[in-house]
């Protein structure tokens, strides 16, 4: 560990890739296991464009469940560790898998949401866009201004990540000296490319995880266990 910190210490621009485990310290419920589990389907069964054709309404249903979940979640510290580490850092960037919101909620800035936010809401037919954080919702399908139907702000299964937010996440990858694997199954791309990217440009890759992932034998530094308790030591 004490290599990491003087790594990270010694630094200009680090970039960060966080998964689904840091928002599990959280009690966010995850994709891959039992808790990410709702009523008879699987997420990868309601997340997708084809879905939300079928049965708007059910799609809705989980994502109002969902959202009531993570409304209740608060940022743990492994998430408030990242925002000092922020504050230290003259570049840094922070690449999220996760739709929550914690990150910013903790108090980080520069945050690329690769997946969407599922605070947001997109009109299916004028495409706009706002930010929508009631829990319940009132109507289910939410209904635009223009009378659409709004989907979630969320990339499903199937559809392209926001062209502008992965470019920013590649370049931020190619300029990092350290980049951090942090809470991801390094098994979802592109985002799990991103280490790879770093890695081919001369970056020293740490990942962080509670156990090894495909990834782990081509990095620099494995560190195993909670993000929550390991980036506050390596920052202290």
């Amino acid at each position: 560990m004490q290599v990491v910190r003087e790594w990270l210490k010694q630094a200009r621009s680090i970039a960060a890739l966080t998964g689904a485990g840091v928002s599990a310290e959280s009690g966010v419920p995850t994709f891959r296991g039992s808790s990410g589990l709702w009523k008879q389907y699987r997420a990868e069964d309601l997340a997708t464009p084809g879905a939300f054709a079928r049965d708007s309404r059910l799609v809705w249903e989980w994502y109002d469940w969902r959202r009531g979940l993570i409304a209740q979640a608060q940022p743990n510290a492994g998430h408030r560790a990242l925002v000092q580490l922020e504050e230290r850092v003259p570049s840094f960037t922070l690449i999220t898998q996760n739709v929550d919101g914690l990150h910013e909620l903790a108090g980080s800035r520069n945050v690329l949401e690769v997946h969407g936010s599922i605070w947001n809401v997109r009109c299916i037919s004028c495409a706009r866009e706002r930010v929508d954080r009631r829990t319940p919702l009132p109507e289910i399908p939410p209904k635009c201004d223009c009378g659409a139907v709004l989907r979630p702000g969320i990339v499903w299964f199937g559809e392209p990540l926001p062209q502008r937010v992965w470019q920013d996440a590649e370049a931020a990858a190619r300029t990092a000296e350290v980049f951090l694997l942090i809470g991801t199954s390094s098994v979802v791309y592109p985002a799990a490319g991103l280490a790879q990217i770093a890695k081919a440009s001369g970056a020293r890759v740490v990942e962080i995880n509670i156990a090894e992932t495909v990834l782990s034998e081509s990095i620099d530094e494995f560190l195993q266990g909670p993000s929550g308790e390991l980036l506050p030591q390596l920052i202290a």
